[in-house]
């Protein structure tokens, strides 16, 4: 079995979460988003964690209503990577996208945790171990 350690800030976590997120759209309709994003609104994909606020205006801008869509299934990703349990309200608390993000990253910051994740071959034996240790 392999171990293998590997250090994720919440940024990493987060622009982890935001691919992941964006995966609905298919690869090249992703790939176009991103491109769009630069150009248009001069937001690089590396620098989203760091302009949030402008990443969300840019992602309602192109999508309109959809981008909710976009938003909640991002939302889960991160909720996923950081351990915490996702759960989608018809009614929910008034909070943006941008307040989840800040919750987040504040439970984060104030939590420091190791998270294991193992990968499994198809036949069940254990192939990969990575654990991931949060560091300032």
């Amino acid at each position: 079995m392999e171990v293998e350690y590997k250090t994720m800030n919440f940024e990493e976590l987060l622009l982890e979460a935001i691919d992941e997120g964006l995966a609905l759209l298919g690869d090249s309709s992703k790939q176009a988003f991103y491109y769009h994003l630069e150009e248009t609104f001069n937001i690089n994909r590396q620098d989203i964690p760091y302009k949030i606020d402008e990443f969300t205006d840019a992602i309602e801008k192109i999508f309109g209503t959809g981008a909710k869509i976009l938003e909640i299934n991002i939302m889960k990703c991160l909720f996923k990577k950081v351990g915490y349990t996702f759960k989608h309200y018809q009614n929910p608390p008034n909070l943006e996208f941008t307040e989840y993000i800040a919750a987040v990253r504040l439970a984060k910051t104030n939590y420091g945790n190791i998270k294991e994740h193992q990968q499994f071959s198809p036949h069940g034996v254990l192939k990969k171990k990575i654990i991931y240790i949060r560091t300032r």
